[in-house]
């Protein structure tokens, strides 16, 4: 993870900010949003069942594949969390390569890390 964060293009603030919502309207430990290849934008907040157990990511990552994307630009995760685990990582990296930025935000939408899925 770098500190230093380069100015956010206005799409990355827009995922980051539909994440953040996501959390707080559903009252979960994360939210994350993911942009394809086309632009489109698939936002998910973390799936806590008793049969399933998903984060946000992974789940907006099956979400944008349910869909039909093929690739993924972007993606962004809001939590009280420091880092990005490694499977939603792979998740991000099975779809959209080992380059595609992860954008990790506190719950405050602030920007704490661009990690690359690799």
């Amino acid at each position: 993870m770098s500190d230093e964060q380069p100015p956010l293009d206005p799409e990355d603030r827009k995922i980051i900010t539909l994440a953040r919502s996501a959390r707080a309207r559903n009252g979960v430990p994360e939210g994350a949003a993911v942009r394809d290849g086309t632009g489109r934008t698939y936002v998910a907040g973390t799936v806590a069942l008793r049969s399933l157990s998903l984060s946000a990511l992974r789940t907006a990552v099956a979400m944008a594949v349910a869909s039909g994307a093929t690739s993924l630009e972007a993606a962004a995760v809001v939590s009280a969390a420091g880092t990005v685990s490694p499977e939603d990582l792979a998740a991000v990296r099975d779809l959209g390569g080992p380059d595609t930025p992860v954008l990790l935000a506190g719950p405050d939408g602030a920007l704490r890390a661009t990690v690359p899925a690799q």
